[in-house]
């Protein structure tokens, strides 16, 4: 059973929501540790003082902001936990947008919200509803694990989500990458033609599960079959040949989209025809 990972009030107007937090999203990613090669044992890490070389104990470690190249303004760790925000149990509607005026870069991690008992029912869904009729997302501020963050509520598969945010400093605005080209370039109307004859072709519904991540799976099944000793060399991909006309290229996408879409109603006709047979 899942269990929530932060609880408190959502609040917007005089209305208070009753919420609990609970993770949206998992670690796939395969952890490794560092081993030496010779014992099968792990690396450990001293740390030392770069100046002497020697190692230096927890209790006289202490954090540093560097000023410039060798100098340091430095802090106890004691003074750092001090300035963290309290977590708090409360986050405070600031305004309600346009879900799609927010840009996804925005968004960071998610969580579930579920009502916190019985009473909080009803507001929760209240509050659902309306988001859902008017196409809003709310924005607030929350403090969760002594971090104050950006968040945005919204309604997502029929529930309320939460989704910490960056804020406006935390993104790189374009014109701080001088290496983006300022202006567009104009296109040829046959190219786009050609681009949208594609784009139409490969355009479907959104479906998550379409897209697995075979790194992570084929790594967790490099390290079964390494655990069995029978690890085999990994195959090579053959890589097609790289196209170097625009136009050719957009023929032969187009070309090759109507050929995988025509691939579903070939199998399902095939399938029609088994079952009558």
């Amino acid at each position: 059973m899942a269990r929530p990972i932060w609880t408190g009030v959502v609040s917007f107007g005089l209305v208070s929501v009753p919420v609990k937090a609970y993770t949206a999203t998992r670690d796939r990613e395969v952890h490794f540790h560092q081993i030496d090669k010779g014992s099968g044992a792990r690396i450990k890490y001293d740390k030392v003082s770069a100046a002497t070389g020697e190692s230096v104990p927890d209790d006289q470690i202490v954090l540093g902001y560097e000023l410039s190249p060798g100098r340091h303004v430095t802090f106890e760790r004691e003074e750092v936990a001090a300035l963290r925000p309290e977590s708090t149990k409360a986050v405070q509607v600031l305004d309600f947008v346009q879900l799609d005026a927010v840009d996804p870069v925005f968004f960071d991690k998610t969580y579930w919200l579920g009502p916190d008992g019985p009473a909080a029912k009803e507001p929760y869904d209240l509050l659902l509803t309306a988001m859902e009729e008017r196409g809003l997302v709310a924005i607030g501020q929350v403090v969760m694990r002594n971090k104050g963050r950006l968040a945005a509520i919204r309604p997502m598969d029929g529930l309320l989500a939460m989704s910490t945010m960056r804020y406006a400093e935390e993104v790189v605005a374009r014109a701080e990458v001088p290496e983006l080209p300022e202006e567009r370039g104009e296109s040829d109307q046959r190219a786009v033609d050609l681009a949208l004859q594609v784009v139409d072709t490969m355009t479907s519904d959104w479906d998550p599960t379409k897209y697995p991540n075979t790194y992570v799976d084929e790594l967790r099944d490099a390290i079964e079959r390494k655990a069995d000793g029978i690890l085999e060399e990994p195959s090579q991909d053959e890589r097609p040949a790289a196209v170097i006309d625009l136009m050719d290229a957009l023929r032969a996408s187009v070309e090759e989209a109507k050929k995988k879409a025509s691939e579903p109603a070939a199998k399902a006709k095939t399938g029609d025809e088994a079952a009558t047979g």
